[in-house]
């Protein structure tokens, strides 16, 4: 019978634990007033986290309540829009970080400076 080395599966064991561990997801919940008159909003798929100390992109994994670049999603004129983008996580290293929606034309979604919480739920206001 062959002998196994369980110190290479503890180690691998770790490793994988470790890995899980750290996989995490930034949840950031937005919302968007339309007062002066009937709008639209979308999102682009290239909208990330960008961690402020190391500039390292962080990428948008999933949507809630707002359409994804080319369709449009309507706000009615005095309304507003919640929606909620899920981010991958940020490593633990990171105390602030900026949202960028990096378009090919002016308007896209950006907060500067948004420090760090142990929770990785924020709430941000646009327009």
């Amino acid at each position: 019978m062959p002998k196994i080395d369980v110190s290479k599966k503890i180690y691998i064991a770790s490793e994988l634990l470790t890995q899980l561990q750290e996989e995490s997801q930034v949840i950031v919940h937005c919302h968007m007033d339309c007062t002066d008159f009937a709008d639209a909003a979308r999102i682009w798929p290239s909208t990330y986290l960008i961690d402020n100390k190391t500039g390292i992109q962080y990428p948008l994994v999933h949507t809630e309540g707002i359409s994804m670049y080319p369709n449009w999603t309507h706000i009615d004129e005095g309304s507003s829009l919640d929606f909620t983008l899920i981010f991958k996580g940020l490593p633990k290293s990171c105390t602030s970080f900026d949202l960028i929606e990096i378009i090919p034309q002016p308007g896209g979604f950006e907060c500067h400076k948004i420090p760090r919480n142990k929770s990785d739920i924020y709430h941000i206001m646009f327009g």
